[in-house]
């Protein structure tokens, strides 16, 4: 029997798109260096190495947010318990969306995420530190 979606990725997005906030890409420029902010790449560690990262920018493999996050979690990592504002970011600005509202529901507080992802900062002339 074939499996029946109730619930899809577009309907996901519209849930987390409504209840996060987006940082227009002009203003997360500004924030490289930031001693208020940790930008966090979600992206998969061979897409950074192919692509490189925003400079500074904490590496956090998508499947790993939640287990890094959890002080209880033996896989916890202190970068995510500072008085920080976290701002997310992915290769398109979809699974920082769904990331962003997973930790705001967690309770990491204050979380966003970048609009239109690397691929935008890219485009835009962002800057780019490639990692080895």
């Amino acid at each position: 029997m074939a499996q029946h979606i109730t619930k899809g990725i577009k309907d996901l997005l519209a849930e987390a798109n409504a209840v996060i906030t987006t940082i227009p890409l002009d203003e997360a420029m500004a924030l490289v260096d930031s001693d208020d902010h940790i930008l966090v790449d979600l992206r998969d560690i061979r897409e950074l190495q192919r692509l490189g990262k925003i400079p500074g920018a904490f590496s956090c493999p998508r499947g790993m947010l939640e287990f890094w996050i959890d002080p209880d979690s033996p896989y916890h990592k202190d970068i995510f318990n500072q008085d920080k504002t976290y701002v997310f970011y992915c290769a398109g600005a979809l699974r920082s969306a769904l990331a962003t509202k997973v930790a705001q529901e967690m309770g990491l507080n204050p979380v966003a995420h970048i609009e239109g992802g690397f691929g935008a900062w890219v485009k835009a002339g962002g800057p780019v530190e490639q990692i080895g």
